[in-house]
């Protein structure tokens, strides 16, 4: 945590109702934050209230974020009416993590990128009210360079929402180095945490203890994030005690000092770890905590499906079939609603970068048209005016069909590679299932294979035991070759019927019949295709799949094709879920 600066108000600024609470603390008491708020009504001077209202920022992003916003957002607007460039860049960064914790990713980036811009710029180094407010830091300098580092670290969370490790890693190796240059203790404790989220567990439980000592050498001890991290690596380690003892310092450090937006991740790992114990009552009660937690806190979170999903469980094991299929639909609705935010936000991020590219682009060419026409004025000074403008406007009438053109073919690419990803999409489904087809028939294929080599190995013997005139070994051979013979028509049959079966799955529908058929088999079938397809995309993929089948079911009569289809559509929705839950969590910014 920010060390609580107590001192006397500047003499050149009035004493005023704020005398009393120091403005520029950042994270601040509840009283504190109540005494700011009332302070703010009647406060003359801007710049107390800009101060003010960061602080009131700082209160209020981890635990009500809507009203985080709006006081980072004030602090905004007066450090721009004051002039304060890294005020400005400090508010932007703020604001950003806010925004991205609310799910607006693209304005997330657009802030960051504003106070990279002005954090980035030496000549504001000259901004030096109050430079200490910036992470303690001695002097102008230092505050633009943490402001920069802090500004990196909670950059990576937009990395994150946009799937983007590789910039998020570097994201954070950044700031971690400009938190060293200055030897910022805040800085480097974030940024050292940040790393921690991409590390193999060993390693990842290092460096988040000493990342801890130190922050808390540099008076920062808001590290619930950080115990919730190695509560993570040690669950992954299969070290379920400290895991759960993690679990309960990271909650009960959260509480003390309001960060709230950590709690979700940890009553979630609570409730998931619980349930893994089939310790029903405590799953359930945790599981409703983070859904109090995430309400509470107003913002759209992927931890809620996870809870949704622990509640339909539980109420599952307990028979309580309403409560499941109501909070398995929640589930499905808001990991619906939180897919189609993702595809928004990488579709805006990637306009964003589109139009940016385009900006620079035109930058450059107004740059060299500009260049081009002194050139131009240059050499042909004694022509007479009206040349000169005529040769302006007839190149720059060129220069807009140039640019017209240039529109157009990228327009065309554009709706060229939609195209492709869409049928790239259409193809990776088919692959999945055929590549479960091709597992499915090897096997019966494997063992054809092996049992005529071993009876040509067999009949070889059998004629040498001839010659020798040794009958009763003939005929054993003979046993063993019709042995083999029978069991190689068994497997050939095998691979028949799975041929058939998905020559039925492709057959189109519209005057498919229904006809007795084996549910267990049909579900056990699919079940194999569906594990095998996302095995033969993702070799990082596993799964460990029980079935528990009612033999006493027999045969019912239905459509085998399109029963197996939507068979197969649950199962990979549910592998899909299972893959989910082993990725590790979205960092946190400071």
């Amino acid at each position: 945590m920010k060390t609580v600066l107590k001192i006397f108000l500047l003499c050149l600024l009035p004493a005023v109702s704020m005398a009393q609470i120091d403005p520029t603390w950042g994270y601040v008491t509840v009283q504190q934050a109540d005494s700011l708020k009332r302070s703010v009504q009647t406060e003359k001077n801007d710049t107390l209230k800009m101060a003010a209202y960061r602080s009131l920022g700082f209160y209020y992003q981890d635990i009500k974020r809507d009203s985080g916003l709006y006081f980072h957002e004030q602090q905004l607007m007066l450090s721009k009416k004051l002039g304060m460039k890294l005020w400005q860049a400090d508010a932007y960064s703020q604001a950003g993590y806010v925004l991205n914790g609310l799910g607006n990713v693209m304005k997330s980036y657009e802030y960051f990128s504003e106070a990279m811009k002005l954090a980035g710029d030496k000549k504001n180094e000259s901004d030096n009210w109050r430079p200490w407010t910036f992470s303690n830091s001695k002097n102008s300098y230092e505050a633009r360079i943490s402001i920069l580092g802090m500004n990196y670290q909670m950059m990576g969370n937009v990395w994150v929402s946009l799937r983007e490790l590789e910039k998020y890693k570097a994201s954070l190796q950044e700031a971690l180095k400009l938190g060293q240059s200055i030897n910022n203790g805040k800085v480097i404790y974030l940024a050292s945490t940040g790393l921690a989220f991409v590390m193999p567990p060993d390693s990842a439980l290092l460096s988040l203890k000493e990342s801890i000592e130190i922050g808390a050498k540099a008076g920062y001890n808001r590290n619930g994030f950080s115990y919730l991290f190695i509560a993570r690596n040690y669950g992954l380690k299969g070290m379920l005690d400290s895991s759960l003892i993690y679990l309960h310092k990271s909650i009960a450090r959260c509480w003390e000092n309001k960060e709230l937006i950590v709690l979700p991740l940890a009553y979630n790992g609570l409730s998931d770890l619980f349930l893994g114990q089939n310790n029903k009552d405590s799953s359930l009660f945790y599981a409703k905590k983070t859904i109090e937690i995430v309400q509470r806190i107003g913002t759209p979170d992927a931890e809620l499906v996870g809870a949704y999903k622990r509640l339909s469980d539980v109420y599952n094991l307990n028979n309580d079939k309403d409560n499941a299929y109501k909070y398995e639909s929640l589930a499905y609705k808001l990991n619906d609603s939180l897919k189609n935010a993702r595809v928004t936000n990488l579709t805006e991020y990637q306009k964003f970068a589109f139009n940016e590219q385009l900006r620079l682009k035109k930058l450059d060419e107004e740059k060299t048209a500009y260049a081009n026409k002194m050139n131009m004025l240059g050499l042909f000074a004694l022509l007479t005016g009206i040349l000169v403008v005529a040769l302006i406007l007839f190149r720059n009438n060129r220069q807009k069909q140039k640019a017209n053109k240039v529109l157009e073919t990228t327009l065309t690419n554009l709706k060229s590679t939609q195209s492709q990803l869409i049928q790239s999409e259409k193809m990776a489904s088919l692959g999945e299932l055929t590549a479960g087809i091709a597992h499915e028939i090897q096997n019966p294929l494997n063992f054809v294979n092996n049992f005529s080599e071993v009876n040509k190995e067999l009949i070889a013997e059998m004629r040498v035991e001839i010659a020798k005139g040794n009958y009763d070994e003939v005929n054993a051979l003979a046993k063993d070759v019709e042995d083999n013979e029978e069991k190689i028509n068994h497997h050939g049959k095998r691979a028949d019927a799975i041929v058939k079966g998905m020559l039925q799955h492709s057959r189109s529908t519209n005057n498919a019949t229904k006809e007795p058929t084996d549910i267990n088999a049909l579900a056990d079938e699919y079940l194999r295709l569906a594990y095998h397809g996302l095995r033969a995309k993702d070799k990082s993929f596993n799964a460990t799949m029980k079935t528990d089948y009612d033999e006493s079911i027999g045969n019912i009569s239905i459509v085998p094709q399109d029963i197996g289809r939507v068979i197969l559509n649950l199962i990979t929705n549910a592998f899909y879920v299972v893959n989910e839950k082993k990725k590790p969590p979205s960092p946190k910014g400071g």
